[in-house]
């Protein structure tokens, strides 16, 4: 995968803001000076966003369209607002692809976040039943399937629309895989 300097600002941006919410919507401000508490939400919640988004970026690249991460620094800022009500909304960026992708490659592009987070998902329930339901675990599994099932939406500019335009299929068993993993824990 090939990064420019801004891009890795901007991804390491973003991946700080969301970790900072939901730290701050688990615990409130003093989570802001809680090591573990900020440590916890960067590997589950920071780590998830990471990797969907790499999964867009790496499946874009495969096809050979350039493809970098941009953070949208007013959602950034509206999600650690809305944290202090315990409750996070964000949406903290996107991967832009240069280039005019056919609706199978712009379906597998959109497939590979969701994709990724999925098996992010699988990762820390396996995780979790090693490390005796260890509740970081837990919460990496649970975060990472609702994050997959979010993403999954069937609203504009989300990934789940060009899915199901290229393949209705892979959509349903995305989406039911993604409902049913947000309900496991």
């Amino acid at each position: 995968m090939v990064f420019s300097d801004t891009e890795i600002k901007e991804l390491l941006k973003a991946w700080a803001a969301i970790s900072v919410a939901f730290a701050i919507a688990s615990g409130g401000i003093n989570s802001l000076f809680d090591p573990q508490v900020l440590s916890f939400s960067a590997l589950t919640v920071g780590l998830g966003f990471l990797i969907h988004e790499m999964g867009h970026k790496f499946v874009a690249q495969h096809f050979g369209y350039p493809a970098e991460f941009r953070a949208f620094n007013t959602m950034l800022i509206a999600a650690i607002f809305l944290s202090f009500t315990g409750f996070v909304f964000a949406v903290p960026g996107a991967v832009f692809i240069a280039g005019l992708t056919t609706v199978e490659e712009n379906g597998k592009v959109s497939a590979a976040g969701p994709g990724a987070s999925l098996l992010l998902a699988l990762s820390f329930f396996t995780l979790s039943a090693v490390f005796n339901h260890s509740p970081i675990f837990a919460h990496g599994f649970a975060i990472n399937s609702w994050w997959a099932f979010f993403n999954l939406l069937p609203l504009p500019n989300f990934d789940g629309p060009k899915i199901y335009r290229w393949n209705k299929f892979v959509y349903a068993t995305m989406v039911s895989t993604a409902f049913a993993f947000s309900f496991l824990v």
